[in-house]
């Protein structure tokens, strides 16, 4: 399976990142041990929500969505 995944920060809530992993647990454990160049500021993180794909494709498509001016407006609205 391949996840989109939202972040927030505890210790800086308007913080959020958007990314894709493999393994989500192991990648939140990267966030969250300072072990991500864009993210290491702002630890701790919690997951807001993920999205599971089968298909890598869709789930690179959705995130590069989610990162876009219309995908940011949509996420605000539904996810966070």
């Amino acid at each position: 399976m391949h996840y989109v995944y939202l972040i927030r920060s505890l210790s800086s809530s308007d913080q959020t990142y958007v990314g894709l992993t493999d393994d989500l647990k192991q990648r939140l454990a990267k966030h969250n041990s300072g072990g991500s160049t864009h993210t290491s500021k702002y630890v701790p993180w919690e997951i807001v929500s993920y999205h599971a794909f089968a298909d890598k494709q869709r789930a690179v498509d959705f995130e590069k969505y989610l990162k876009s001016g219309s995908g940011q407006a949509f996420s605000k609205k539904r996810f966070w």
